[in-house]
């Protein structure tokens, strides 16, 4: 049976995603996946407010290449860390599509 790990994230305008992203078979420490998404999530708004507008295509490109490059520095053959990358990717997507979102409330002041 697949673990499950359990995500809340809200984005800046509100909207809220409850996700049970599959955790991989070898998967070390669900609270330290949890942990590092928390940290890369949140380096990312705080400097999107910093900076300013970016887009979203800038933000999944960076994405992308972080992860490519994380995928080269493990001490194993390209083909399995990159076959590794595009499953975990993949999972996590779909992950995404089966989410839950709560848009925040619309109003005026």
């Amino acid at each position: 049976m697949v673990q499950r790990l359990p995500y809340r994230a809200t984005t800046a305008s509100g909207d809220v995603f409850d996700i049970g992203f599959p955790l991989h078979e070898q998967t070390g420490s669900a609270v330290r996946v949890a942990q590092l998404l928390t940290a890369v999530l949140g380096t990312l708004d705080r400097d999107i407010g910093v900076v300013g507008e970016t887009s979203n295509g800038d933000v999944l490109q960076a994405l992308a290449m972080a992860m490519a490059v994380r995928s080269g520095m493990i001490h194993a053959p390209r083909e399995v860390t990159g076959a590794l990358a595009s499953r975990l990717l993949g999972d996590a997507l779909a992950a995404m599509d089966e989410a839950e979102r709560i848009a925040a409330p619309a109003g005026h002041a």
